[in-house]
Formats: C-alpha cells, sequence, structure tokens
C-alpha cells in the first residue's frame, strides 16, 4: 500500500508562485506514474499535472501549461509542482496521485488512479 503525504499549500496573491511536495512511502517509488489534481468547491476533480516513471514524459491540460511544472526525485521519493503566474481561478485542494505501471496514461484521468492523498489547499487571492 503507497500512502502519499502533500505538503506547501497555503495562501498566496495572484502572480505568485507556491511549490507542493508529495512524499510517497511503502512502496516501490519508481513503479509509479504520479499526478496533481485539484478540486475547487462544486467542481470535478481535474488533473493538473503528471509525470511517467523516469519522469521523460509529462502532461500538462491548457489551463496550466506553460505556468506549472511538475518534478520527481526517484532518490527522495518526492514529486513537486511548481506553479507560477497563480491566478484567483486556481484556488482549490491539491492532491497528489499514484498509479502503479509507471506510464503516463495511467494518472492523468481521476478514474485510473490507484492512490491519493489527503490533499493541501492553495487559495490565491485577487
Amino acid at each position: 500500500q503507497v500512502q502519499l503525504v502533500e505538503s506547501g499549500g497555503g495562501l498566496v496573491q495572484a502572480g505568485g508562485s507556491l511549490r507542493l511536495s508529495c512524499v510517497a512511502s511503502g512502496g516501490s517509488f519508481s513503479d509509479l506514474a504520479l499526478a496533481w489534481f485539484r478540486q475547487a468547491p462544486g467542481k470535478e476533480r481535474e488533473v493538473v499535472a503528471a509525470i511517467n516513471w523516469s519522469g521523460g514524459s509529462t502532461y500538462f491540460p491548457s489551463s496550466v501549461k506553460g505556468r506549472f511544472a511538475i518534478a520527481r526525485d526517484n532518490r527522495e521519493n518526492t514529486v513537486y509542482l511548481q506553479m507560477n503566474s497563480l491566478l484567483p481561478e486556481d484556488t482549490a485542494v491539491y492532491y497528489c496521485a499514484a498509479s502503479l505501471g509507471g506510464l503516463l496514461e495511467a494518472v492523468t484521468t481521476k478514474e485510473d488512479v490507484h492512490y491519493w492523498g489527503q490533499g493541501t489547499q492553495v487559495t490565491v487571492s485577487s
């Protein structure tokens, strides 16, 4: 069983930056594809970034492309989400997600995700 623990959320002004971290334990980290999802009140949970087992492939939806970056450190069992040029509409609870197999397509749809973190709140003020 894989456990995911996020950190780094908080309150930031529009235009600012935040970096989220997620530490995984209980499994083989390099076997996992990883992603960050977010869920705003009254909205569906949506993927904002994903990365395959090696870090060689990534995915970003158009809403965050060019503003968000994802990276993983397989030695530290950690995945990061760097968020720049934040907008008020980026306000949400952000969740770390992981799927076995390591392939990008296994972690870009919430129904396919195997493991979830508890979430961390990100609030962007205007």
